[in-house]
């Protein structure tokens, strides 16, 4: 989804048109060599990283509530499982307008709590499928307490100083590669691909490959 998309009523008819994170391939991103201001883009100023010196970050952009990312989400999972060992991979939430960040804290609550590789998931069904808003504090620490986490554990991270820190450099994040929608990707802090630019998100994933062994050849 786009980021001038992402009011209610768009949301609202996306999840009932039953859209896809696939969009229409053009005839501009079959059969042709990835090139940069096309497939991806080159950032003016590198993002910073996390991982060590020697690996390639790769940042997965990404919003529960989003459909294209829910559907997304699988494709991801399978690609990062696969990748190559100097590829390292971080899922960053973003948060486009202030009622994001309670998903946004969500996520790093599960982080904390080393419960993103049960819950992440979960999370999506809970939305897509089951029709969970999951918008506000209350509602989301009310979910993690059914899927057996102690909510007054959890409401402590969530307002706590490292979840709020992590929140804030994640929307950090996002502003430094500019990001326009979601799902996207970030490659070794200095790329930038979408399902806009590469025409679906699985071609993305293939533009992320490119673009980690052009990270390669740059160390």
């Amino acid at each position: 989804m786009q980021r001038r998309d992402f009011s209610q009523a768009a949301l609202s008819a996306a999840t009932l048109t039953g859209l896809t994170v696939a969009l229409p391939l053009t005839a501009q991103a079959q059969g042709k060599p990835l090139a940069e201001g096309t497939d991806y883009l080159l950032l003016d100023k590198p993002a910073p990283v996390e991982a060590a010196a020697g690996q390639i970050e790769v940042v997965e952009f990404f919003w529960y509530s989003c459909p294209h990312c829910n559907v997304f989400e699988p494709q991801f999972d399978a690609w990062a499982k696969r990748a190559a060992k100097d590829v390292v991979v971080r899922r960053v939430p973003v948060s486009f307008r202030p009622d994001f960040e309670p998903q946004q804290r969500l996520y790093y609550v599960l982080e904390a709590l080393g419960k993103v590789d049960a819950l992440h998931k979960k999370v999506f069904h809970a939305i897509h499928v089951e029709k969970q808003a999951l918008n506000t504090a209350e509602l989301v620490a009310t979910w993690a307490e059914k899927q057996g986490l102690n909510k007054a554990k959890f409401s402590e991270l969530y307002n706590s100083f490292p979840v709020n820190m992590k929140a804030r450099k994640a929307t950090q994040l996002q502003d430094a590669f500019k990001v326009d929608g979601v799902p996207a990707l970030g490659v070794a802090g200095r790329y930038y691909t979408s399902g806009s630019l590469a025409g679906t998100m699985e071609r993305a994933l293939s533009v992320a490959d490119h673009l980690i062994t052009l990270a390669r050849k740059s160390k």
